[in-house]
């Protein structure tokens, strides 16, 4: 009884409250709206403003003066008890208008207020459909409500279906769209016929959308779990794939792909009962598996996708054979480098994680197998005599097996002149790839079989020789893209090898992808005179600065405080030259010195200068000796 006393009194200090905000707001004056304080889009609406009595300035009403703002805008105003006016043109939404009286030398005072909201009425709800995901899961219906109408709107949604059955869910938020009944249809249900309505309603009209469906348009099935695949006998060839399924399924779709494959394999399987065997897998593939399940073969939607199941097939032996390279480097007078290199097998051709290559060199005649090795490496070195003739066998090997192995002949790969390709040229392709070209050998072209195209990073006398690229081509190739490890600003010693039946015979050319003059000139790191010839030696500077490949050495040289132009001498680059003479220097001469680098993009700044004084001949016996340098 307390309870309820307490009750009423709230309600009844509530209902005070909003008279008496109504009564302290409005209590000089009224605001009126018409036709309503709901209006369409478009439509124009008349506002008044009015007075009580004795709520004016001073009690004369000439010095009333009433002001209409929308929000803080001023849209009218008037001298007197009251104003109206017309307004148009209102945007969607609500809009504040506020009636307010400004007295001479006092602040202005509120008079009274209105909301006006501006609407549509509700488009006809669209694609309208219903749902129960699963035999005990609840029926949902969705639908597309439209443009927002911006104003209250409730929508209905009725579900009858047969036996007067019928269900109705209500909601009246500004984003409505879908419901969810609460209930479910049961099997017994399976031949009815149901029709779904949805009504949108609010104060300047309403809209409805009807749509007819059967059981098997609204019930489907929940997605397959506990997805499993087994190999049989630890082989990709066969596998089989297992899931878990609702009782009343009928038909199911499987898709698998490899992970990192964007298009999926599709099969369908009727009265599966939970498992099927695939026989197409690659093996040493992670794949993903995904089932989703149907209630009837011709009618009714698919579930949604399972869970994906990712696994990784078995192991196969290898197929393919590797593709192998070698160089071979003298040693000394008796004994020669002979460096195998090989590219790693696809992963389709690896199937399955290299364990280690088998690698052999034998000495052909009697075919004795002189050296045998197995390594986790791409490349092994011997050191052999080099005498007679060798051959050599790389094979790789996983879990299951070796792959056949790859065996080759080593002979002189540049031995043959006849077989030397002719007019090779390398230009840049982009910012990454060079594009080679050449001609094929003039007299002895017919005899080749492949090209090979070799390259490696140029690197100065004494650096570590780098792993070589290279690239295998069909005997009618003429030109090659070279992309792989290529950088740009970096020089590349480039060979195009002709093959034939045990000869070669090959050309040699730099290139690079992208160039720049180099960054400076080389340092003369000493002057020495011999025979009348002043040679000039010079310190290799580093890759990084060279920025592209050298094409030229220039030595400079003018007399010292002289302003007449220095003479210069243009060398060819090559990679083992550190030294150049100078035969037209004049003795008891004193002479500065400089050298630049020339790449195709243009001459670097000059190097370090180097100042030096030859002085003349008839020394005597015991003194300094003739024509010797003096340096500063």
């Amino acid at each position: 009884m307390a309870i309820r006393r307490c009750s009423l009194v709230l309600v009844f200090i509530t209902l005070w409250l909003s008279t008496k905000a109504k009564i302290d707001v409005c209590k000089r004056g009224d605001v009126t709206v018409k036709p309503s304080h709901v209006i369409s889009l478009g439509s124009a609406v008349n506002i008044s403003c009015s007075l009580k009595p004795k709520q004016g300035c001073w009690h004369y009403s000439s010095f009333n003066r009433l002001i209409l703002y929308e929000f803080n805008r001023t849209i009218s105003f008037h001298h007197g008890g009251s104003l109206s006016t017309q307004v148009t043109d209102l945007p969607l939404g609500t809009t504040l208008f506020v009636c307010k009286l400004a007295c001479i030398n006092s602040n202005e005072i509120r008079i009274c207020g209105a909301e006006i909201s501006v609407g549509v009425v509700p488009e006809q709800p669209q694609d309208l459909s219903c749902i129960q995901k699963g035999e005990h899961g609840t029926v949902a219906c969705t639908w597309d409500r439209g443009r927002d109408t911006h104003l209250y709107t409730k929508y209905t949604l009725e579900l009858n279906g047969p036996k007067t059955l019928s269900w109705q869910k209500q909601c009246s938020d500004q984003y409505c769209d879908h419901l969810d009944f609460g209930f479910n249809l049961t099997p017994d249900l399976r031949e009815s016929i149901f029709t779904a309505t949805v009504i949108a309603v609010n104060v300047l009209g309403n809209s409805s959308l009807e749509s007819v469906f059967t059981f098997l348009d609204i019930v489907r099935p929940l997605p397959p779990w506990d997805i499993r695949v087994t190999f049989l006998n630890a082989s990709s060839s066969r596998c089989t794939l297992q899931w878990r399924d609702e009782e009343w399924v009928l038909l199911n779709r499987l898709r698998y792909r490899p992970s990192r494959s964007r298009s999926w394999k599709m099969v369908n399987v009727t009265n599966a009962r939970g498992r099927h065997d695939l026989l197409d897998l690659k093996p040493f593939t992670e794949y993903e598996f995904q089932v989703s399940s149907k209630l009837h073969l011709h009618k009714g939607g698919w579930s949604d996708w399972s869970e994906s199941l990712k696994t990784q097939t078995p192991e196969e032996e290898p197929v393919g054979t590797l593709d192998v390279w070698y160089i071979k480097q003298h040693v000394d007078y008796n004994r020669q480098h002979i460096s195998l290199f090989w590219k790693n097998l696809s992963i389709s051709e690896a199937r399955g994680k290299i364990l280690h290559y088998r690698v052999t060199l034998w000495e052909m005649a009697g075919r004795k197998t002189t050296l045998q090795n197995l390594t986790r490496h791409t490349s092994w070195t011997w050191v052999v005599p080099r005498t007679g003739y060798w051959a050599a066998a790389v094979s790789a090997a996983n879990s299951k097996g070796s792959s056949l192995p790859t065996s080759i002949n080593i002979t002189d790969l540049c031995g043959a002149a006849l077989l030397a390709p002719r007019q090779v040229s390398a230009n840049p392709e982009g910012t990454d790839s060079i594009l080679v070209s050449w001609q094929p050998p003039e007299k002895a072209g017919s005899a080749v079989r492949e090209y090979v195209v070799e390259w490696r990073q140029l690197l100065l006398e004494g650096d570590a020789r780098p792993r070589p690229n290279w690239l295998r081509l069909p005997l009618h190739s003429v030109s090659a893209v070279l992309s792989e490890n290529i950088k740009p600003y970096v020089c590349y010693e480039i060979h195009v090898h002709a093959l034939s039946a045990g000869q070669g015979g090959c050309s040699s050319i730099l290139g690079n992808s992208k160039h720049k003059a180099p960054l400076r000139g080389p340092h003369i790191s000493d002057v020495t005179e011999d025979k009348g010839s002043v040679w000039i030696s010079w310190d290799h500077f580093p890759a990084q600065e060279q920025v592209g490949c050298i094409l030229h050495y220039r030595i400079y040289w003018k007399e010292q405080d002289s302003h007449s132009q220095a003479q210069l001498c243009e060398i060819p680059y090559r990679v083992s030259q550190n030294s150049h003479p100078i035969n037209s220097l004049k003795p008891r001469v004193t002479y500065v010195l400089w050298m630049t680098a020339l790449t195709a993009a243009g001459e670097s700044p000059p190097g370090s200068e180097r100042g030096f004084f030859l002085q003349g001949a008839g020394a005597a016996a015991g003194g300094e000796a003739p024509d010797t340098l003096v340096l500063s």
